[in-house]
């Protein structure tokens, strides 16, 4: 396969003529950038890798003494992290402690991401329009899935995410910066609503007062886990099923990946996004609205997932919130989307009119099908 670089303003093109095989035209010099990493061997070429929305991800191939090795090199958007050196701090010193704490064990390369450092040995590269580059090795034969297929993989996926919360337990002073200031301050999150509601600058509040009757009983439940004076932890914070590597061979998570919001946070915010993100069967924007439920299994394994590795750390308040968890953070994401709405979509990327609204009413649903059954979950974790 051919691969050729164009200006770097030009998005990612496949051009396919009937005489040459498919072209990847990159938008960023991707070779220019390896020169700047500590990375021997000759550089073969590269291709958009994944389907992240935020940062520019590419598989990069080397030769290295006769044999094909590969690496993932990523441009941090600084549109969205806005402090890319602080955000590089943060996961070098993650990768760094959760590399020492499994020093020793099986496959400890491919249970951590591993950063290469820059030519000058720093954790990242900055160009001099000012991207911000990092690369790490390849994890081989282990995959991601962009939606889970069984409770095996709710279970496996949960897993990890415990064990990522429980090895960073002991991090060190300082304490990670914040990389995304107030990320899951939902009562922030339910002001900013209510100053929408209050402008609505594209005049779209008629269109959807049943959204926003709905958002405002539930105002009450924003300020619960702040309230409850839980342990600061180090999360996630982006604890989407794709954010874990599944062994090919095992079917066992292997690698947590997706770093860029790791910082201190609540445990809960960690568990709550992965009952919002890995129960429902549904997709975040779907219109058919009876597709949307809080599958039950799909919750037990999750929490079976979770406490075989958490379990030992988490306090007995946090363990009673667990339940409570998925309804806010979904709660939460639904009024960001309701927000986003009602300011005329300038957060959000939409792909067709009323996108954010639609994606409002399937968190929305979500929260009352996570309600109906928030007695028959309190259950199953004190069983637990």
């Amino acid at each position: 396969m051919k691969v050729d670089f164009i200006e770097p303003s030009v998005d990612v093109l496949k051009i396919k003529t009937a005489t040459e095989p498919a072209t990847i035209v990159l938008k960023h010099n991707v070779r220019a950038v390896a020169a700047q990493f500590q990375i021997h061997g000759d550089y073969l070429g590269a291709e958009p890798y994944g389907s992240g929305h935020i940062n520019d991800t590419y598989a990069v191939i080397f030769d290295q003494a006769g044999r094909q090795v590969r690496y993932i090199f990523q441009r941090i958007n600084h549109n969205i992290f806005k402090q890319p050196v602080a955000l590089m701090e943060n996961i070098s010193r993650v990768t760094t402690h959760l590399g020492q704490k499994i020093t020793g064990e099986p496959d400890a390369s491919r249970r951590v991401l591993t950063l290469i450092p820059s030519r000058d040995g720093k954790p990242y590269y900055c160009e001099a329009d000012g991207n911000h580059w990092r690369v790490y090795y390849f994890i081989e034969k282990a995959r991601t899935f962009d939606a889970v297929e069984s409770t095996a993989q709710a279970f496996q996926a949960a897993r990890a995410f415990g064990q990522f919360q429980k090895l960073l337990a002991d991090l060190p002073a300082p304490r990670l910066h914040d990389t995304i200031p107030d990320f899951h301050h939902t009562p922030k999150r339910f002001a900013a609503l209510e100053k929408a509601i209050n402008a609505d600058v594209a005049n779209r509040a008629m269109s959807c007062q049943k959204e926003i009757e709905f958002a405002l009983r539930n105002k009450d439940i924003t300020s619960v886990l702040l309230d409850a004076n839980l342990p600061e932890r180090v999360t996630h914070n982006d604890t989407k099923f794709n954010n874990v590597m599944l062994d090919n061979a095992t079917g066992k998570g292997i690698c947590v990946i997706d770093l860029d919001t790791v910082m201190p946070g609540l445990a809960l915010y960690d568990f709550g996004d992965m009952i919002r993100t890995t129960t429902s069967p549904a997709k975040e924007d779907e219109l058919d609205l009876s597709k949307v439920v809080m599958q039950f299994p799909m919750f037990e394994a999750l929490v079976r997932g979770y406490l075989d590795s958490a379990e030992e750390f988490l306090t007995a308040d946090e363990k009673s919130l667990l339940a409570f968890s998925g309804k806010l953070i979904t709660f939460e994401i639904g009024i960001r989307f309701l927000t986003d709405y009602l300011a005329g979509d300038t957060y959000f990327k939409v792909h067709r009119d009323g996108h954010n609204l639609d994606r409002c009413r399937t968190q929305f649903k979500l929260v009352e099908s996570i309600e109906s059954q928030e007695t028959e979950m309190n259950r199953l974790i004190a069983s637990c």
